[in-house]
């Protein structure tokens, strides 16, 4: 089969994986579901759903799909604040198989694993730790529900039992958890920016819609500017993944998307207005999201040392090329 071939075939397959994932969630995702998840409660139907369609498994052995596909998942499931461990249970079936139940991944410290998204209700918790090491913990059954994010989303702990198994991920699976973050940002950021212009489109003030007015129309060209570099971003790292400067790009990414977040919310709820801040409206699901985000496996600042670490690590000689060469 020819390269062609092979990137036409890929093409297509995402696009089938985007677009059946943008109707599921379209259907199912609204903020009464958004609301009872930041109350503990676990969409078990939503999560049934990905399920029945084979979503649970993109991007692992036998799926027939790989990273690309994964990613492309994820930063859907971003545009519609989808309140499952989604990028959490797919690494996890990633690295270590698919798990009969759902997977979850958190942080490895010591004899416990912190910040798990959903652990009270996964049947597997993978603990990680930057240097690729990791545990894994199959029916965990000292569980405490210790809080949520800024975006209110379930934070979770476990104490790691005696005998649990240990491994290392090859994948460098601290990179991935951050790209994970990065499509979600994106996806998010995305929506925010189109309920934004929609919003500037219908509301007049002055007899005259929103987008009419100068200030408006810039605050907007911001916006998209930012969500377009932070999706560049993620997607130039996606393709790097088989290089070696697959953690430079997932570094430039996380910088990327941890900037636009800042800069696309703040911008996004000037246009709103009052309304924008309301609880009672949807934008802050994205927004929170977006900003929680940004400072979930290492913010932009985390990542900006990283980066200049490894650009001053070449030497003055070396510094065009790196910032040139794919």
């Amino acid at each position: 089969m020819s390269g062609a071939q092979m990137n036409d075939d890929l093409n297509e397959q995402l696009n089938i994986i985007v677009d059946t994932a943008n109707r599921i969630f379209a259907d199912r995702v609204d903020k009464a579901m958004l609301d009872a998840a930041e109350a503990g409660r676990f969409p078990v139907e939503l999560w049934q759903s990905v399920v029945s369609t084979g979503f649970h498994q993109v991007g692992s052995a036998d799926s027939g799909t790989g990273l690309p596909e994964l990613f492309a998942l994820l930063e859907v499931s971003g545009r519609y604040a989808v309140p499952l461990p989604l990028a959490e249970n797919l690494l996890a079936n990633a690295w270590a198989g698919a798990a009969d139940g759902l997977s979850s991944v958190g942080l490895w410290q010591g004899d416990v694993i912190t910040d798990i998204p959903w652990g009270r209700s996964a049947v597997r918790v993978i603990g990680i730790r930057p240097d690729s090491r990791a545990v894994v913990v199959v029916e965990p059954v000292d569980r405490s529900v210790n809080g949520s994010n800024m975006a209110g989303e379930a934070r979770d702990r476990i104490a790691i039992p005696s005998g649990s198994r240990t491994m290392t991920i090859a994948s460098d699976p601290w990179s991935l958890l951050a790209l994970a973050r990065a499509a979600q940002t994106a996806g998010a950021l995305r929506t925010v920016l189109e309920s934004a212009l929609g919003y500037a489109g219908d509301r007049e003030q002055f007899g005259r819609s929103l987008s009419k007015f100068q200030a408006i129309q810039h605050s907007l060209a911001v916006q998209a500017a930012e969500v377009a570099a932070a999706r560049r971003a993620v997607w130039a790292a996606v393709d790097s993944l088989d290089t070696e400067r697959a953690r430079a790009e997932v570094a430039v990414a996380k910088i990327r998307t941890g900037e636009a977040s800042g800069v696309v919310g703040e911008a996004a709820h000037q246009v709103f207005g009052a309304i924008g801040y309301t609880y009672e409206h949807r934008l802050h699901h994205f927004t929170r999201r977006a900003w929680a985000w940004r400072d979930e496996y290492g913010n932009e600042f985390t990542w900006q040392r990283e980066l200049g670490s490894m650009i001053a690590g070449g030497g003055p000689d070396a510094v065009w090329s790196f910032i040139s060469g794919r």
